[in-house]
This record gives C-alpha cells, sequence and structure tokens, in this order.
C-alpha cells in the first residue's frame, strides 16, 4: 500500500516533534511509517498498515472498540516514553474534525519553530524539553516565547540563551498548566 503520510503515526502521534527524528546521526529517525520503522513494526503497523491496510488506527472499522489503540490512547493520558504523549488525544480529535491536511501544516509549522529552537538556543541537553514544548503549546505562544528570548538574549551565549528561554517557557507553562517534563 501506499503511505502518504509516514511522519504522523498510525496512532496518532506526531513525528515531527519527537527527539529522534531530529537526531543528527545514523539512527535518526524518518517517522513512525517510512521503511526503517515499518520493517522494525510495531503493534500498530503489524494490524492497520500490514493487515488491514489503512494508514490510521481511526480509519479501521474496528477502531471504536479496539483494546490495543485504547490502552495505548489511556496510557498516553498518564505517562510519556522518550515522545511526549500529552496531545494525542487532542490531535487524534483535531485530525477527526479538521483533517490531515490542516493536521500535517500545523506539525510542519511546530517542526519550523522546534528546528528555529535547536538551531539557536539548544546547548546540546535541551532537545527533549524543546520538543515537549513544540507538542504541547500553543504555535502563537511559542513564537511569543522564541521572539523574547531571541530580544532579551542578544549578546549572551548559546547556555544563557538557553536559560532565558526555558524561563519564558516554563513561565507560559506554569500560567496555562503545561508540562514540559516528560510524564513517567
Amino acid at each position: 500500500m501506499e503511505i502518504k503520510y509516514p511522519q504522523i503515526g498510525i496512532c496518532g502521534l506526531s513525528c515531527k516533534l519527537c527527539p529522534m527524528y531530529h537526531m543528527r546521526s545514523k539512527s535518526t529517525c524518518e517517522g513512525c511509517k517510512s521503511e526503517t520503522r515499518m520493517s522494525l513494526g510495531c503493534k500498530f503497523i503489524t494490524c492497520a498498515v500490514k493487515k488491514k491496510e489503512i494508514e490510521f488506527c481511526w480509519e479501521c472499522d474496528e477502531s471504536v472498540h479496539c483494546e490495543k489503540w485504547q490502552k495505548h490512547r489511556e496510557a498516553g493520558k498518564k505517562g510519556d516514553s522518550f515522545k511526549c504523549y500529552q496531545k494525542l488525544e487532542d490531535d487524534i480529535r483535531f485530525i477527526q474534525n479538521n483533517g490531515i491536511e490542516q493536521f500535517l501544516r500545523d506539525q510542519n509549522k511546530r517542526e519550523e519553530i522546534l528546528k528555529d529552537l535547536l538551531d539557536n538556543f539548544n546547548e546540546g541537553r535541551s532537545k527533549s524539553y524543546y520538543c515537549i514544548a513544540a507538542t504541547v503549546m500553543e504555535i502563537k505562544e511559542i513564537e511569543e516565547a522564541v521572539l523574547k528570548a531571541k530580544k532579551e538574549s542578544n549578546d549572551l551565549d548559546v547556555k544563557g540563551k538557553s536559560k532565558m528561554l526555558h524561563k519564558i517557557l516554563d513561565e507560559t507553562a506554569n500560567k496555562n498548566m503545561y508540562k514540559l517534563k516528560l510524564r513517567k
């Protein structure tokens, strides 16, 4: 079958905001439905793509009653693995209401912001933090935080810039009750 959206996971996760997607090494992940990941497989790849030849769980007639997908979604409400699951339910609902193309446009914008964060504010320890911020915060909030940090950190080294941006993002997160750390 033809895969149209390799960077949007079968279960609804956005690969574009995953730390492994933004690695600069041979172990970079190119998305949940990339050739490499498809050969490794997961229970969702096996069920949806390989058995039912559909690209997303919500396209399945059995999705409402699917134990695997429901368990995955429930786990995502409580915790994260290496990837932030905090917006999984919102993202699935958004896709179902607005379509995959609009979701992809939003994810592309979030990824563009994330790349800016990684290029200009990552002191080597903040990739996951920035990935989570790009996932859970509103686009406008992140854009405003980046503008403010750039304005206030002109003369600082990357470590100082990172510290400045963390402070701004943390203030916004505290105000809006976002969690900018992986939930274990």
